[in-house]
């Protein structure tokens, strides 16, 4: 599948499902409509392999998951671990994997990192100890900080994330200063490349202070035209790159699965292998 769209998460896309549509039952209609979907979850807490078991059993098999990172492993929760300490962490979290890794159903794993990591020792040291730790696995990165595409930093960080194979996660974002990155078409890995929409709300970007930031963060709606443009880019990305996930996570409005939609009308993307579309009460 050269192009694959989805959204973060199954749970909060309206637009997709039906008021009789039961919580446990989403993702499999969810996956009627997209073939790949974020797992943030995953970043919240370690999931337990009971759920990765489930969400296969409710997916096909052409299905794929992009499986964030648990946020201990990205430094959110800002503690400082020892070296033993980190490994342990990072073999709970491989481990619970492992029921998507073995059915084949990983597009990647994301590591998406705070704003406050930025280009430093310290921080490089810590991504190869993360890529050679999950040497099997398809990886994908994402700064929050510009100092990686400084254009001092910006053609090191890129020969960097080729020589550790790391896919690189192009972003779409609000340009609000240093938690943010520019848009970069670079691909990085020999066959996979992540596009991220996370919206352009550049006003509530960086309002983390305010108790509605997560509802106002991604408060976004792409319009046709800015939906067109990046069009032409993907179309340009795919000459450089087999295969081109879009995910988008502009969805404090319920904007994202409309975006995606609109996206694969655009792009003349088809898939025939989802699962099949539950029928509307009154819909012949």
């Amino acid at each position: 599948m050269a192009i694959q769209i989805g959204v973060t998460g199954w749970g909060d896309h309206a637009s997709l499902y039906s008021d009789q549509t039961k919580g446990n039952e989403k993702l499999s209609e969810y996956a009627s409509h997209f073939p790949v979907v974020e797992v943030d979850t995953a970043f919240y807490a370690i999931q337990p392999q009971s759920h990765y078991e489930k969400w296969i059993k409710q997916t096909p098999e052409s299905f794929r998951f992009v499986i964030k990172a648990f946020s201990h492993l990205t430094g959110h929760d800002r503690q400082e671990r020892t070296k033993q300490e980190a490994k342990e962490l990072m073999k709970q979290y491989e481990e619970s994997i492992q029921p998507a890794w073995e059915k084949g159903k990983i597009n990647a794993l994301l590591f998406q990192f705070p704003p406050w990591f930025d280009v430093k020792k310290q921080n490089i040291q810590k991504l190869r100890f993360i890529r050679e730790w999950l040497s099997d696995y398809p990886l994908a990165l994402e700064f929050r900080n510009q100092s990686w595409f400084q254009p001092q930093y910006k053609e090191q960080t890129l020969s960097f994330m080729k020589d550790q194979q790391w896919i690189h996660t192009i972003c779409d974002e609000p340009q609000a200063g240093e938690g943010s990155v520019p848009r970069v078409l670079e691909p990085t890995h020999p066959s996979k490349s992540l596009v991220r929409f996370h919206g352009r709300n550049i006003h509530g970007w960086n309002k983390n202070g305010r108790e509605d930031w997560r509802k106002v963060r991604f408060l976004y709606r792409y319009n046709e035209e800015e939906l067109r443009e990046w069009a032409e880019r993907i179309h340009e990305l795919k000459k450089q790159t087999p295969e081109i996930t879009l995910l988008f996570n502009n969805n404090s409005g319920g904007d994202a699965a409309d975006n995606a939609k609109q996206m694969q009308d655009i792009l003349g993307v088809t898939y025939d292998d989802l699962n099949p579309r539950q029928m509307d009460l009154f819909q012949f």
